[in-house]
């Protein structure tokens, strides 16, 4: 790592004596404990943890390394435009990664435990990579020789669902001169999904009219090959160049009779088919150029994404009904950035520029079941049609040290846009966006620290919320939408980090946003439905993450890792007029885990739960909330060595969360006319078991 070198060379040193033996993969072994490193005139203070303080976990790889860093949460990249400025929370040998096909958690698994050096722990707004703040997790490491991991993670649920044997991964990495290598087939993102159960259908009075029993599951498998080479040569100059091939299989069947109404006995199918194929090229040079640095971008994604709906109702003696919708969507992104890095007035600069070319090609069509049992098209106004947007980016940013104890970091900047779509009541719009941020961070002792940051984002759209789209399981359609804009906002943050010592640490995140543009459902024409912008709108939350280690308190290998988050939005309903919370906001998570790595053995169990609560979504003419909860919890077994693999048993959904569902549908709008009818689901899921093999080779 380049611009690192100082810390590098102290930080070996500090990990010498602790890597010299290996300790027992037991609650003998202390919890993870930094070594701190003081501020220097070139670097800032930061933990640094080695391989030796995660022994008491055996990991065998990054993430299982990282995962256990007290108090941080790893935040993946959020779904801003392009690449822009750095959003996550992990760099890896000090640079973020240039592609976006990965998460961090696919990104970590790939490093075996053997090839990481040490872990760094420091305020992003102390770095030179403009956009981090708060903690931010810097994963040193180097592969020497040719290694390999494997994961193999089989599920069993106990009700409608068949069993899960495909989920895994497998990946090598090394070395040879100034080349290094990474290559991996992964399936960790499949799933078996399931439940059952009575729906009870109300009239505005509260009789019930129809009942209901339906079964469903999915099928979801997502195969992913992908690889990673690394030049690095003696002096400043490195390159990276990866991508990967990933297919999708995703499908979902639904079968159910539905009882009263004045009907016959009726039987209803569901089936849904939206299996893909994608892939992603990306590469990044790096060379000293003048004073400072140069570092140059290219990234390329595609996506071919297909996808139907198929309902079928078959009365008791009588004639099948239906209707099919389908549509096939061509998704692409081709993103070229430069990054210029160097120091003056005590600092360092950046200068970035950014063009990123983004398009979706869609076909969709409706079809209805005629008594011959065929599916005859029908029109869909508005369904197909293609959208593009051409978008060009400038920033600056300066960051440096005002006081050994605080640092500052500004980045000013605006991009120029220009959306495109054709199909019916084609538009072309363009637009010009300010966008930056301030960051302070302020670190008074070594074991409290605090960071704040104001910023102005612009995020990303999803190109088929222009288009129409039918939605026949809850017979819901939207219509299309020329006049949609991407949503903007304000946001402020504050992370106050505090160490307990031996006891372990807590962090609170304080957010607030103001929401300019908010993508809801708003009204389009008489009685029509569309995404579209409500004009204001904003939220917060407070999130407060803890690790307790009770080693001090004579339980060793016993820790508690707990989160609070609270939240709260707020907007005008742009039907009704009335201030309500966002569509589906999670407004409270609650979660508490408990791991013991019992002394003098290899074993270790737990238990976590999790209580969550979320806001309804809301329609023209419906209010709707589905979820499932309200608190899951699970058991686990692990062991950490058998013939050199670690093992893992895990029961899931131990207190019988459900699968939920309360529809309030009116005749006409929302909150101005009678009730048509009202939906309440209650579905098992059941005990989940999910059992783990991981290894190296």
């Amino acid at each position: 790592m380049k611009r690192l070198t100082s810390l590098a060379a102290l930080a070996a040193a500090l990990s010498t004596p602790a890597l010299a033996q290996e300790a027992p993969a037991s609650g003998d072994t202390s919890p993870p404990a930094p070594t701190e490193v003081a501020a220097s005139a070139t670097t800032a203070a930061r933990q640094v943890y080695t391989p030796a303080d995660f022994a008491r976990y055996a990991p065998k790889n990054a993430y299982d390394m990282l995962a256990q860093v007290p108090s941080f949460q790893i935040r993946d990249n959020e779904n801003l435009r392009g690449l822009g400025q750095a959003t996550g929370n992990v760099l890896f040998n000090g640079e973020r990664p240039s592609n976006k096909g990965d998460d961090m958690y696919t990104q970590l698994s790939r490093i075996p435990a053997a090839n990481v050096e040490r872990i760094e722990i420091v305020d992003g707004a102390t770095l030179d990579i403009p956009g981090l703040s708060g903690q931010v997790a810097n994963i040193v490491y180097r592969a020497d020789s040719f290694s390999g991991q494997f994961s193999w993670k089989p599920q069993y649920r106990a009700h409608y669902t068949d069993p899960l044997f495909t989920r895994g991964d497998i990946s090598v990495r090394g070395r040879s001169g100034e080349m290094e290598f990474e290559a991996a087939l992964s399936n960790d993102e499949s799933a078996r999904s399931g439940a059952g159960g009575p729906t009870l259908i109300y009239d505005g009075a509260g009789n019930i009219i129809e009942r209901r029993n339906d079964i469903w599951n999915t099928h979801y498998d997502t195969p992913k090959l992908s690889g990673r080479v690394t030049w690095d040569p003696a002096g400043d100059m490195v390159a990276n160049l990866g991508g990967h091939y990933q297919r999708k299989y995703d499908r979902y069947d639904e079968v159910g009779i539905r009882v009263g109404g004045g009907l016959p006995d009726r039987r209803r199918t569901v089936y849904e088919n939206g299996d893909s194929w994608n892939y992603e090229l990306s590469g990044d040079f790096q060379f000293g150029f003048g004073p400072g640095k140069l570092k140059l971008i290219g990234l390329r994604r595609f996506s071919h994404e297909p996808y139907s709906q198929e309902i079928v109702t078959t009365p008791a003696g009588g004639i099948a009904t239906g209707d099919r919708f389908s549509q096939v969507g061509d998704l692409g992104e081709t993103i070229a950035r430069g990054e210029y890095q160097w120091k003056m007035f005590g600092g360092d600069w950046q200068l970035s520029g950014e063009a990123a070319f983004n398009t979706l090609d869609n076909v969709a069509s409706l079809a209805v079941l005629d008594p011959s049992g065929q599916f005859v098209t029908v029109p869909f106004e508005g369904g197909t049609g293609g959208v593009s947007e051409d978008r060009y980016e400038g920033l600056l940013s300066f960051g440096r040290k005002l006081t050994d104890k605080l640092n500052f970091q500004i980045i000013a900047g605006a991009e120029h846009s220009t959306i495109t779509q054709t199909g019916v009541n084609g538009l072309t719009r363009s637009f010009f966006r300010p966008k930056g941020s301030v960051s302070l961070a302020w670190t008074p002792s070594a074991d409290f620290d605090v960071s704040v940051k104001l910023r102005r984002r612009v995020l990303q759209l999803s190109f088929y919320d222009f288009l129409a789209r039918a939605f026949l399981n809850d017979g819901n359609q939207n219509e299309s939408n020329n006049d949609l804009r991407p949503q903007q906002d304000w946001t402020y943050e504050a992370e106050i980090n505090k160490k307990f010592g031996a006891w372990g640490s807590t962090k609170l995140l304080f957010i607030y946003r103001d929401v300019e543009d908010r993508v809801d459902v708003i009204p389009i024409g008489t009685n029509g439905e569309a995404v579209g912008n409500i004009a204001k709108a904003k939220a917060g939350a407070i999130d407060w993450t803890s690790t307790i280690n009770l080693d001090p308190a004579g339980i060793k290998g016993m820790k508690i890792d707990t989160r609070v988050l609270l939240q709260k939005s707020s907007l005008r309903d742009p039907f009704t007029g009335e201030k309500r919370q966002w569509n589906g906001f999670t407004d409270t998570v609650i979660e508490l885990n408990l791991r013991h790595d019992i002394p003098g053995s290899d074993v270790a169990w737990g238990f976590g739960g999790e209580y969550g609560h979320y806001q309804p979504s809301y329609r023209r003419n419906q209010v709707d909330k589905v979820w499932e909860g309200p608190v899951f919890a699970n058991v686990f077994v692990e062991h950490k060595d058998v013939f050199g693999l670690t093992i893992r048993a895990q029961i899931s959904n131990i207190v019988n969360a459900r699968s939920k569902r309360d529809r309030t549908v009116y005749t006409g709008l929302r909150g101005a006319s009678p009730i048509s009818f009202v939906e309440e689901r209650d579905r098992l899921i059941g005990p989940i078991f999910a059992f783990s093999v991981r290894g190296k080779f």
